[in-house]
């Protein structure tokens, strides 16, 4: 069972958290939607406190590990925002399991199979030298630099440093076949109505992904934050829980799976 909390009440909202980070980067949206929502948020296997399992362990997937957690609470149906990774997660819960996600906000999804660009191939490189080298503290401040934009503030970069320097150590421990199995995903198989958003300052191939989303999701819209880097929750906080929440309060038809 993933580590997880669950706060407030009313409609069930999940909250999945970046690649480079773990449920905390959502304390102020999990807040601000308390009032309204039983917000449910989760650390993915091998961030937080959700260890990887060993390499012998049964086949997995993220999206499956969020269904179970899901059942496990009692809950039937769910809005799900995800965030970069947890995006993908999203996007893959949605499309396998549609009956379950009554709406969808995907902030700067990632994708399965994305092929990078030369700017985010040579970051990969540049992290894969560190973490190499034995370098965890350079691969984490590396991280930080490339992934919030210009708006984010002293304590949010502290906080994402933490994250990814647990989310390090915690891989990095693990068996090298640990990870999640493949999933086939088809967006066009999301009937939830969906927000996908995409920020001016972040990497080409994640607008790429969002715009690609945005034509193969039936329901879905694109924002675009000129101001935004790859976590706007962590840059503009405030501004980010608005959309969000106007995102999940908008009056929209569903489309049947």
């Amino acid at each position: 069972m993933l580590h997880h909390t669950v706060t407030g009440s009313g409609p069930a909202v999940v909250l999945l958290h970046a690649g480079v980070a773990d449920g905390r980067m959502w304390d102020t949206t999990r807040k601000a939607l308390a009032d309204d929502w039983t917000v449910v948020v989760p650390d993915l296997r091998g961030y937080g406190e959700s260890p990887l399992p060993g390499a012998d362990a049964d086949p997995w997937t993220n999206a499956g590990d969020v269904v179970e957690l899901l059942d496990h609470l009692g809950i039937t149906q769910a809005a799900v925002v995800g965030a970069s990774y947890g995006g993908r997660v999203a996007t893959e819960l949605a499309a396998s399991a549609p009956d379950r996600v009554t709406r969808l906000v995907l902030l700067a999804p990632a994708a399965a199979g994305m092929e990078p660009g030369a700017a985010l191939r040579s970051f990969g490189d540049e992290e894969d030298a560190l973490l190499e080298a034995g370098d965890v503290e350079g691969a984490t401040e590396l991280n930080v630099r490339i992934w919030l934009g210009p708006d984010a503030a002293d304590d949010a970069r502290r906080l994402l440093h933490d994250m990814q320097r647990h989310a390090f150590e915690v891989q990095l421990a693990a068996d090298e076949e640990a990870g999640p199995a493949p999933v086939d995903v088809d967006p066009s198989r999301i009937s939830a109505p969906a927000t996908v958003v995409v920020g001016g300052h972040d990497f080409p191939d994640f607008a790429r992904v969002a715009r690609e989303l945005h034509h193969t999701i039936p329901t879905a819209e694109l924002v675009e934050l000129d101001w935004a880097g790859h976590l706007p929750t962590l840059e503009r906080p405030d501004e980010t829980v608005a959309l969000v929440r106007s995102a999940l309060d908008r009056t929209w038809p569903v489309v049947s799976p």
